[in-house]
């Protein structure tokens, strides 16, 4: 069976859980849920983390069957993959690798890493989704998977930002993100330069949709079940 329908199956059962959980989607609500992060807000912390987690993992899954597609359709035999180390514009974030150097950081650095990474991916995604708009004979797939992460993306950054003003209230809003330099590789003339500018940064995203998503299940197993999972 073709697996090409697994993507919308996907889309359908988020649309379910954004409308049941208005948190990360506002135009659903006729009241924010968490307005500003106060005391009264109706959503557990839990609550708030489990919605994170359902969706960094949606994103990370959309943008590895992203990658996968535009590898096999555009990329095969051209070893972009040796030029993609330390290629990330994030790269320069010290983020841990593994579960045990994650461990080692207190939860108010890690919340405001996660939110510092997804800053700095706002402007690479809206060129992504511009610039997939522009190619010929894209596959609808591809495009659809593009816009999909850039939306759900923006709404994760809302959720965070959301967990972080009931963690560390009073908090200034920490929006550091790093700048982002494959735009004149992207929109360039060369067709390999372009292509690999698009590969690069579906594979430097499908590295930090996976670590972020990783970040946000230990920062759920310490916060909420003192590591007791």
């Amino acid at each position: 069976m073709n697996n090409q329908g697994s993507p919308l199956k996907g889309s359908l059962v988020l649309l379910l859980l954004l409308v049941s959980n208005p948190f990360f989607c506002k135009s659903v609500a006729s009241l924010p849920v968490c307005a500003g992060g106060t005391a009264s807000c109706q959503v557990s912390l839990q609550d708030l983390f489990d919605r994170a987690i359902i969706l960094s993992n949606y994103i990370h899954n959309l943008s590895s069957e992203m990658f996968n597609e535009f590898d096999q359709r555009y990329t095969q035999g051209k070893g972009f993959i040796a030029k993609t180390i330390n290629s990330c514009h994030t790269s320069s974030f010290s983020t841990p690798e593994d579960k045990e150097q994650t461990q080692q950081i207190n939860h108010e650095d890690l919340l405001n890493l996660v939110l510092k990474v997804l800053h700095s991916w706002n402007e690479p995604l809206y060129y992504l989704v511009t610039a997939v708009r522009g190619m010929q004979e894209v596959p609808e797939t591809i495009l659809s998977k593009a816009i999909e992460v850039e939306q759900q993306t923006k709404q994760l950054l809302e959720g965070m930002k959301t967990i972080i003003r009931r963690v560390q209230p009073g908090a200034k809003e920490n929006e550091i993100f790093l700048f982002w330099p494959g735009l004149p590789m992207l929109q360039g003339q060369d067709e390999d330069t372009r292509l690999f500018a698009f590969y690069n940064l579906l594979h430097c995203f499908r590295r930090d949709s996976n670590k972020i998503d990783n970040y946000l299940k230990v920062l759920k197993c310490r916060m909420i079940y003192n590591n007791n999972c």
